[in-house]
């Protein structure tokens, strides 16, 4: 789990350099909202239209290749996109780095439920692996753009190519116990993965939109500098980590089910209480307790779909840490009109309205029932 943890972790900090770039492509390039909403938009179409094909892929053959070269394409895109200045080639290199994106997940999300066994709080450490990623990105990249201008994003080009050669590595030193696994199969519920697959991408809406706008809510609504916007933005992502894990670990105490029901209802509240606050130093803790609350439901879900779907965790993983996470990015545009006439705050006051619509969708879900319990990957071969 460390590794899958790790390259998680990388694979995701470039979604994080999406949202962390995003205000300097305003601030330094005079894009405009509608346009800086368009990347986001970039790097969903290329994470979310193949997740599912890509996981179908992932489930029929081992494809050993197919994640780190992910990372690779995924670092190599969204490390380049600041080294041009045309907005058709900046959309063009994020929506690379969205496809090498969804190349990750769908086989990654398998091999970790595999490693993970049965347990939601180990699948938890691979989900907050990609938290951190995201944690991590605005952190670093905030100060980088600072100090050296957008041209800065090449310096996080060699991290992922790094990443991608450990990975492969790793699979060939594992390929004779993942040969040897046994994966054992209970039925497929499909309608109560639609009903999760609904709500993940009501979370996603605003899980993108907060990612995109929360900083220059900082700097244009309460006046504040770049950096304090970085700051937000960073304090409201490590609060997804913590959340991630306090997920995984309720879920194996009182249910998955009740779980996500629990982060989705005080999702609306932290929103509302950060929009209330019109200070841009009281406001921080807020951020952060934005982030943890929101992601919550996070691993929990991940897991709870490839409970739903144990004939085709690959496909699974495509879907719910793929398609349907990235599925949110699609409504940004809308988001962005709506920035344009009312600015940031207008955007992320008709997302804090958003929860309801989760809130009713989870109720459809129930708890899986298990039939037979996985083997994992260091499990020992079956006999005849």
């Amino acid at each position: 789990m460390r590794i899958w943890a790790c390259a998680h972790a990388v694979d995701d900090f470039y979604q994080g350099l999406v949202p962390a770039t995003v205000p300097y492509f305003v601030l330094q390039r005079d894009f405009s909202y509608v346009q800086a909403s368009g990347l986001a938009l970039a790097a969903t179409l290329g994470s979310a239209l193949p997740q599912v094909p890509i996981g179908l892929l992932a489930d029929r053959y081992r494809m050993r290749w197919m994640s780190p070269l992910g990372i690779s394409l995924a670092g190599t895109g969204a490390g380049l996109s600041g080294r041009v200045t045309s907005y058709p080639l900046v959309f063009a290199l994020l929506l690379l780095a969205g496809v090498g994106i969804a190349m990750f997940h769908p086989p990654a999300g398998r091999d970790a439920r595999r490693a993970a066994g049965g347990s939601a709080t180990a699948m938890s450490y691979f989900a907050a692996g990609g938290s951190v990623g995201f944690f991590v990105a605005p952190a670093l990249v905030t100060p980088a753009l600072d100090t050296l201008g957008m041209k800065a994003t090449a310096l996080f080009v060699p991290p992922a190519v790094l990443m991608g050669f450990i990975l492969l590595r790793h699979h060939h030193r594992t390929a004779g116990a993942a040969a040897r696994t046994v994966q054992r199969q209970g039925t497929d519920r499909p309608g109560l993965f639609a009903a999760l697959t609904a709500v993940e991408i009501v979370r996603s809406t605003i899980s993108t939109g907060l990612n995109t706008f929360i900083s220059l809510y900082w700097i244009r609504h309460l006046e504040a500098s770049s950096g304090l916007g970085g700051l937000a933005l960073t304090l409201e992502l490590g609060g997804g980590v913590l959340g991630t894990l306090l997920g995984g670990r309720l879920a194996d105490r009182i249910g998955m089910v009740r779980t996500v029901q629990i982060g989705n209802a005080a999702m609306l509240p932290a929103l509302w209480l950060m929009l209330i606050c019109d200070d841009k130093y009281a406001a921080l803790p807020l951020a952060l307790l934005v982030g943890l609350i929101s992601n919550i439901p996070f691993a929990v879900l991940i897991k709870l779909g490839q409970d739903y779907l144990p004939s085709r965790p690959g496909t699974a993983a495509g879907v719910t840490l793929g398609l349907a996470m990235s599925a949110g990015g699609l409504f940004m545009p809308l988001l962005g009109i709506v920035a344009t006439h009312y600015g940031p705050r207008g955007a992320l006051m008709v997302l804090a309205t958003v929860p309801i619509l989760a809130i009713l969708l989870s109720t459809a879900l129930r708890e899986p029932v298990h039939h037979e319990r996985e083997a994992s990957g260091d499990a020992p071969p079956p006999t005849v």
